[in-house]
């Protein structure tokens, strides 16, 4: 937001510095980002006079002026057509330096010595365009600095305002903290209206059909105006806050839109159909083109001002292009409405288009201010258009908003402030910024009514915060906080996540952050069927990118991209994982379903490039060995991995399913080759997927201690002829089932097929280690059970012994 100096002291008659403001502005949370004079380095452009005007000997579109600056006569060539001796001008002295860092010398120009330049109003940056030079006003001193005898030195002061205050979007705002500061009384622009005889409900009328989106909207008419230029003051104020001039009745609705913060619309009442508003909800695709030439596609959410046939403004954000004020406009119809923000928001967002308006309707406009905009900015388009305002005032409002009162206990303000301020102390400041204080319904308490133009006030705290601001930051004492330190365990989830992200690390993977946001084909790559609930993701209402534009229902696409830009750079050995939720719809109960996911993905070679290391790329084996010390140590019981289930995705026999009991906690596996065409991936890749949240649910709370045995083991090596299709999970679960107590571990060391060994059969060798707690095994207890686990085996899986 921007103000100035002068403008402010219109409204508060206060003695501060133009730098003392601002520090106390910041100090009371209004933090200024900048502070710069205005005319304050053209103090060489003085007033002074043309004595003499004549042609130019050499050239025909100069002329060449003798100009007295009260001190002495100079001359000066000039390239202007506008002027004649006798008119006061604008002179940059040599040494002069203008805005656009153009620097002002002595010369000679087509043989006749210039000393200076006879200033347009661009040339001073007082305004974009300029026909001529500036002729100023008859009676200023000669030699006196222009910008001090126009009143043109003023102070621009910017502020960086938070979303939640714009009560200050508006130099009256301003002004209200300024008021407080300095305790004197805040002066509003006064009210008054001439109005004609012509009712303006013989004229226009109003209907509000969506009173939740606009719930107050008024309007005021004003006949026989004259579009034209606006005066110097209104231009030179407008510019000093950053708008530039476009006409007279324009340039009014914004100047009471920065005086004030509340916006304005004029309507060319002519282009009006019907002469009357309907304030309602826009069609499904409605097509609507805005002031400034665009067409917009409109939805139902689109809150839009309507004459008799059709729209002419979309609410609270932009005028429409079939009803704005032209150079031949002779009456106008002044709106002056409150819309809901998070509907102007939704809207603005939408479409594209932020704008002063939007800005301030997005973040609250003040609802009570409508009727003092409307006859302020009737009243200055009557006098600066020659126009006459109907008689009457349309305003609608048809559930009037009741103001909130919140009750503020004066020992929860000592509280939390650490300060000792007393009860009236906070009525002062409270009242000082325009709220209403009484007594509350108890001695100690006060009764606050908020005003419109504070919506961010809805608690009690955010009294406290008022006064603490008010009754200054630099006065609360420092205090370290005081508290205690109490040892409590981390819940399962938290614990879970943390020893999982360790376990990864250890394991040398690294981890990927990704957004959460995807592009909507994303997922498509993967080969999924078309009734994969992955396939619906929720789309974001206000994307950064189309690539952004919905929630991800897997990991898989972003870490493959991952993948991508690591190949582009050369780094081929990869291992990555992320451990992130995932956003899964449920149509049932129209919501979203956040579930946390570990996903992982390797590529490459198996070691670190070396002189003595192996080249050999991992494998599927690699893979399931880290997802074997995942669910070792979450302990995970009855782990099992089905090669019978699988994900579209992945190679076909070079994945499985992993399983805690009858239950799917993961998949993993090398990814099909198409799918990695997709991404232009032209090396294996092998991924896991982990439902983390079942792992939690199953994931065992501690480890259990077994004791060393102090007797020796024996161990039985055993070659099994089996048929090919027999999985060596299979072996270890029998193994597993058969409960001999003296079995510690089995493992399987070696797979053979070839000479010897007949066709549709395979020789697989397992290494029984048989081991006992309390004695040492004897040879014939070690022959009697290992003959009962290899007859299970053959009566189970048809296995022979080599």
């Amino acid at each position: 937001m921007i103000v100035t100096y002068n403008w402010l002291k219109e409204f508060v008659d206060f003695r501060y510095s133009p730098q003392e403001l601002c520090d106390r502005l910041t100090m009371v949370g209004l933090e200024v980002d900048a502070l710069e004079e205005l005319g304050g380095k053209l103090d060489s452009v003085i007033v002074a006079q043309l004595d003499a005007v004549e042609p130019h000997p050499d050239a025909d579109r100069l002329t060449v002026c003798q100009v007295n600056t009260g001190n002495a006569v100079v001359q000066v060539v000039c390239g202007a057509t506008n002027h004649k001796s006798g008119d006061l001008i604008a002179l940059a002295q040599p040494g002069t330096l203008l805005p656009g860092d153009f620097k002002i010398k002595k010369s000679k120009i087509r043989g006749q010595v210039s000393q200076g330049m006879l200033c347009s109003e661009k040339e001073l940056g007082l305004s974009d365009e300029a026909a001529g030079i500036m002729i100023l006003p008859p009676g200023l001193t000669l030699g006196q600095p222009a910008f001090e005898a126009l009143g043109l030195k003023d102070f621009q002061i910017e502020i960086g305002l938070t979303p939640n205050r714009p009560d200050c979007l508006s130099v009256v705002g301003v002004a209200r903290e300024v008021a407080a500061l300095c305790d004197e009384p805040l002066q509003l622009p006064t009210r008054q209206i001439k109005e004609s005889h012509k009712p303006i409900e013989q004229q226009a009328a109003v209907r509000i059909d969506n009173a939740d989106g606009c719930p107050r909207y008024a309007a005021r008419m004003i006949d026989g105006i004259t579009i034209g230029p606006s005066p110097d003051w209104m231009v030179r104020r407008l510019q000093a806050v950053g708008m530039r001039s476009i006409n007279n009745v324009v340039d009014v609705t914004n100047y009471v839109m920065m005086e004030l913060g509340h916006p304005l619309h004029a309507f060319d009442y002519r282009f009006l159909e019907e002469g009357r508003i309907v304030v309602k909800s826009a069609q499904e695709g409605e097509r609507f083109t805005t002031l400034d030439e665009q067409e917009h596609c409109l939805t139902a959410d689109d809150l839009m001002i309507c004459d008799g046939q059709r729209a002419v403004a979309l609410a609270g954000v932009m005028g429409g292009l079939n009803s704005e004020v032209q150079d031949d406009t002779r009456t106008v119809l002044l709106e002056a409405a409150y819309f809901k923000p998070t509907s102007i928001r939704r809207t603005s967002k939408r479409h594209g288009l932020h704008t002063e308006s939007s800005h301030r309707f997005e973040r609250g406009a003040d609802i009570d201010m409508i009727p003092v905009a409307l006859d302020r900015a009737a009243s200055l388009i009557a006098e600066l258009s020659g126009g006459q305002v109907l008689d009457g005032v349309i305003d609608t409002y048809p559930r009037k908003l009741e103001p909130l009162v919140i009750e503020l206990q004066h020992q929860k303000v000592v509280d939390l402030l650490d300060v000792p301020v007393d009860s009236e102390t906070i009525r002062t400041l409270l009242e000082s910024i325009g709220l209403e204080v009484r007594a509350g319904s108890s001695v100690e308490s006060l009764a606050v009514t908020i005003p419109s133009f504070r919506p961010d006030i809805e608690r009690e705290v955010d009294l406290i915060e008022e006064v603490a601001r008010l009754y200054g930051y630099e006065r609360i004492p420092v205090t370290m906080p005081v508290g205690t330190v109490d040892a409590v365990l981390p819940p399962k989830r938290q614990k879970l996540q943390q020893q999982l992200r360790q376990l990864m690390v250890k394991t040398g993977f690294s981890e990927a952050m990704n957004y959460s946001f995807i592009a909507p084909d994303a997922v498509g790559k993967m080969g999924l069927d078309s009734n994969d609930e992955r396939l619906s993701a929720i789309r974001i209402m206000n994307p950064l990118s189309e690539d952004q534009a919905v929630m991800r229902t897997t990991h898989v696409p972003s870490l493959l991209e991952t993948v991508v830009r690591n190949i582009n750079y050369r780094s081929f050995d990869l291992r990555l994982f992320e451990l992130r939720p995932v956003f899964l719809t449920q149509a049932e109960h129209d919501a979203c379903q956040e579930t946390l996911t570990l996903t992982a993905v390797m590529s490459g070679r198996r070691a670190p490039e070396g002189w003595c290391q192996s080249t050999a790329a991992v494998d599927f084996y690699d893979l399931k060995a880290v997802v074997e010390e995942i669910t070792e140590q979450t302990r995970l019981a009855d782990i099992s991995f089905d090669a019978g289930h699988s994900q579209n995705y992945f190679h076909p026999g070079k994945s499985c399913c992993v399983k805690a009991g009858e239950q799917i906690v993961g998949y993993l596996g090398e990814l099909h080759p198409q799918v990695l065409a997709q991404f232009s991936i032209d090396q294996p890749v092998y991924l896991f997927e982990l439902d983390v949240e079942k792992l939690i649910l199953l994931a065992g709370s501690c480890a259990k201690f077994q004791p060393l045995s102090r007797f020796p083991d024996v161990i039985r090596d055993s070659a099994l002829l089996l048929d090919d299709e027999i999985q060596a999970a299979q072996i270890l679960e029998i193994v597993k089932r058969s409960k001999l107590k003296s079995v510690d571990n089995v493992t399987l060391f070696d797979l053979y097929t070839g000479q010897g060994i007949p066709a549709g059969k395979k020789s697989l060798a397992i290494r029984v280690r048989y081991r006992d707690l309390e004695k040492t095994l004897t040879e014939e207890e070690v022959s009697k059970s290992h003959d009962k686990l290899i007859r299970s085996l053959s009566q189970q899986l048809g296995a022979e012994i080599r």
